[in-house]
């Protein structure tokens, strides 16, 4: 399975505009560039807390398909928002465990200068 094109067709993730930069063995990063469609608020560019959560999916989603190398819906995803996205979101995605039936990852996203905006756990589906 060729991941980067398998993550290219994904309707949602290409009108958000996220963008795999890595993805191995485990690890995936990933990018949004924040534009006024994507914020809640009128008056500041603040991020949709949706955004910063579709983007902790793709990116933990493709962490576990560089594994097993298909699809992994998502089961479950547990996310805290630790400060206001007010720029271009960056995700960084490791699998803590890959079983043959589940599969869980770790995600950080991040602003432009490294602080961490919100941490995700990821469960996904690995199997029968």
């Amino acid at each position: 399975m060729d991941i980067e094109s398998f993550f290219e067709t994904m309707p949602f993730a290409n009108l958000l505009g996220i963008e795999l930069t890595t993805v191995d063995a485990g690890h995936a990063e990933g990018q949004i560039e924040l534009h006024e469609e994507l914020s809640w608020n009128d008056d500041h560019m603040l991020a949709h807390g949706g955004v910063t959560f579709t983007l902790a999916d793709t990116v933990g989603g493709a962490a576990l398909v560089s594994l097993v190398e298909q699809p992994v819906p998502t089961i479950d995803m547990r996310i805290d928002y630790l400060d206001a996205a007010t720029g271009d979101l960056y995700a960084v995605g490791d699998v803590h465990r890959c079983g043959d039936a589940v599969g869980t990852v770790d995600v950080e996203v991040l602003s432009e200068d490294d602080t961490v905006l919100a941490t995700a756990r990821g469960v996904y589906k690995t199997g029968e």
